[in-house]
């Protein structure tokens, strides 16, 4: 159990690696000027690709998730902190779809937000992370 442990967390920071760099370029494609293509090309390719590789991960982390959540029910069925856990880890999967939406609407010269707001945006995978760890970690009720 402790090597499906040990996965699920290397898998889930890797996740929230992505979850932590990918807002990062929408930033960067929030400030490219209109008549710079190729710079927003090359940002959405690196983007396209960073969701696809982050959703692999996101899916294995999951998986392995699961996988302990099953294999110890009763010793966490009592927890408190698991269910505040599962509430954020599915904050966390519509952070990462949302993630999706936003790349969309480059893709699709539709975005209406501003560098600043991605800039907020991108902190919200931060505090996700932090309550996430210190639930699991300190288990606070």
């Amino acid at each position: 159990m402790l090597w499906i442990k040990a996965f699920h967390l290397v898998f889930a920071a890797s996740w929230f690696a992505g979850l932590f760099y990918l807002p990062r370029i929408f930033v960067n494609l929030a400030t490219v000027p209109a008549d710079s293509h190729a710079e927003r090309e090359r940002l959405l390719l690196m983007a396209r690709k960073l969701y696809r590789f982050s959703s692999l991960l996101m899916v294995v982390a999951l998986v392995l998730g699961a996988w302990l959540w099953l294999s110890n029910f009763r010793a966490y069925a009592g927890g408190g902190w698991l269910h505040a856990k599962l509430a954020l880890v599915v904050l966390a999967i519509g952070y990462h779809h949302g993630c999706r939406s936003l790349l969309r609407g480059f893709e699709r010269f539709t975005n209406q937000r501003s560098e600043r707001w991605f800039r907020f945006f991108n902190e919200a995978a931060v505090l996700l992370f932090t309550a996430i760890v210190v639930l699991v970690v300190v288990k606070p009720f």
